[in-house]
């Protein structure tokens, strides 16, 4: 196969160019790391896998999923030996280094100043999912958890409002969905560019009554019937069956949710996409100033605030920091945790052991306590103990992937002669591309895509997606974020082999925490879900991390911190 990076493809989009970087963030085990721990092994070689450094590689990498893989497969205890205790001990160890986890250890410290608290990661920096730096944007604090307000400001955080953060002012009809290829700007009302699609005359029309006058496809029947019927459709499936839409004005709208929930329309469901005020909902007459009993957690929660978001100076990796310069916890990265018990019968028990891989060999420490902020499918093989119930609930928690790229730029000209800064894109790999200008001077093009194949639903997808990325090498990631800048920016003067300064792929098998949502989860609202279960506690062991929420949501990986704190000191 040809080496995509020095074909004739490769050289025009200037892959071939030195540059300042060219960075590829793994959120997946992939390369030398991960054909290390695969099949039988001598002994030592997971130990070599999991530190061994691999040049320009950080962050999720296969070094630090190596150990757990290794978990996972039965092969990690085959040929470590015991734990070998440090004597060292601790008043709480926290798993995990991400919001949830350095959330978990500043509350703890916040209530118990003296205490000694230690802080124990996979990864070779801090900040778990939210490594990468961001633009801080966030949804209105008027939304926020009382826990995530508080937080905010005891570190002397103010978030101000962003009145460029989050809405798309323009789409790209791409040519993998459509014959020709057009950037439509929306920022006009929707008659006014509907026209410049190209999509079937009949799917015009559809889309102008999608937007000024929908039909109401359930005539007669009462709000509350109406609601449930949502609750059974996805938003595609809407368009589709209920409202007879042509196929191109599905296609149009597909990708619409893609960048926030990490999957398209086809997953999404109506009664949320009703609630995120996309088109075709008018003609059901419901009452849009409350949301419906079948909401997902995050869209009921956010209810009314669509368009107002607010910016969080250094984002959420800035707060991290933050609280870590405010508290005595110890910090131990590349210390994958590979154990965690109680010292006796849960019910009984007052303190625990935790083991982790130093590189070297397994070193343990004693808590008084245990906080789990890191992904619930991990926690089966730390905690061997686990009731089956709980471990299956906790089995439960699929994540969807999530890839991003950061491409720094000479300028922003491009852009601004063509008048757009995000873009959305029908049916591209990158589903979204956006212009990210930098406080201090520069400028950057941040794109993300979401591999999951959400025609088979967010869990089953999000695996088949998953895997997917796991076949997927760099070169092909950066070429096609190459590819669609220039397909974007080329009309407005935009060289990639020239005005590409720096590359850098986050790629993210376990990205966004799952919610629950119609009419994938029948339990929802009225439960029990798997969340409730998933989260209980285990003798001196608690749970915190997004997974508990369950939500993808800065402030609710806080509010599960607090909570796992609160279950603890009781």
């Amino acid at each position: 196969m040809e080496d995509i990076g020095r074909s004739a493809a490769g050289r025009e989009l200037g892959m071939g160019r030195a540059i300042s970087r060219r960075d590829f963030f793994d959120g997946v085990a992939v390369t030398a790391g991960a054909a290390a721990l695969t099949g039988p092994a001598r002994p030592g070689a997971v130990y070599a896998a999991a530190s061994a450094p691999v040049a320009a590689f950080r962050g999720n990498t296969s070094q630090a999923l190596g150990v757990l893989h290794a978990l996972r497969d039965g092969r990690f205890w085959q040929q470590a030996d015991p734990p070998e205790p440090t004597g060292e001990r601790y008043d709480l160890v926290v798993v995990g280094a991400g919001l949830s986890g350095v959330s978990a250890a500043h509350e703890w410290l916040r209530r118990h100043p003296g205490a000694r608290v230690l802080i124990l990661d996979n990864h070779d920096t801090t900040g778990g999912h939210l490594q990468r730096p961001g633009s801080g944007s966030m949804a209105a604090p008027a939304t926020w958890t009382p826990e995530f307000r508080d937080l905010l400001d005891g570190l002397g955080v103010a978030a101000a409002p962003c009145q460029e953060c989050g809405a798309d002012d323009s789409v790209m009809c791409d040519r993998e969905t459509f014959p020709v290829e057009v950037l439509v700007r929306t920022g006009a009302p929707a008659g006014e560019w509907i026209g410049v699609l190209p999509v079937a005359d009949a799917a015009r029309e559809d889309l102008l009554a999608l937007y000024a006058n929908p039909a109401d496809p359930f005539p007669g029947l009462p709000a509350e019937a109406k609601h449930e019927r949502l609750a059974g459709f996805t938003y595609s499936r809407y368009l589709l069956e209920a409202l007879r839409v042509h196929p191109d004005a599905e296609r149009f709208l597909r990708t619409l949710p893609s960048a926030a929930w990490g999957y398209d329309t086809r997953a999404l469901g109506a009664v949320d996409a009703w609630g995120l005020g996309y088109p075709g909902f008018g003609g059901l007459g419901l009452d849009a100033s409350k949301p419906s009993r079948f909401s997902a957690p995050t869209v009921a929660k956010e209810w009314g605030t669509a368009g107002r978001v607010a910016h969080l100076p250094g984002g959420v990796h800035g707060l991290i920091r933050a609280m870590l310069d405010q508290t005595s916890a110890r910090l131990r990265l590349s210390s994958p945790v590979v154990s965690v018990r109680n010292d006796g019968p849960p019910e009984t028990a007052s303190s625990a052991t935790v083991a982790y891989f130093d590189g070297h060999g397994v070193r343990s420490v004693a808590a008084g306590a245990v906080i789990l902020a890191c992904w619930h499918a991990v926690v089966p093989y730390l905690v061997e103990d686990l009731p089956r119930e709980q471990r299956e609930a906790l089995r439960a928690a699929v994540k969807t992937p999530l890839v991003e790229a950061l491409v720094r730029l000479r300028g922003g000209d491009a852009w601004q002669r063509l008048g757009v800064a995000r873009t959305r894109w029908t049916g591209a790999y990158w589903s979204l591309s956006e212009l990210v200008r930098h406080s201090a001077g520069g400028v950057t093009a941040r794109l993300v895509a979401t591999p999951s194949r959400s025609e088979l639903g967010p869990a089953e997808g999000a695996v088949a997606g998953r895997h997917a990325l796991l076949r997927t090498p760099y070169e092909t990631l950066e070429f096609g974020a190459r590819d669609q800048l220039a397909r974007l920016l080329g009309p407005g003067g935009f060289d990639p082999g020239r005005d590409v300064e720096e590359v850098t792929v986050y790629r993210w098998g376990h990205g966004y925490a799952p919610e629950y949502c119609r009419p994938w989860h029948g339990f929802h609202p009225d439960g029990p879900s798997p969340a409730e279960t998933a989260r209980r506690r285990f003798g001196r062991i608690a749970l915190a991390g997004s997974d508990a929420a369950p939500s993808a949501r800065a402030d609710a990986a806080v509010t599960a911190a607090h909570r796992a704190v609160g279950e603890l000191m009781e």
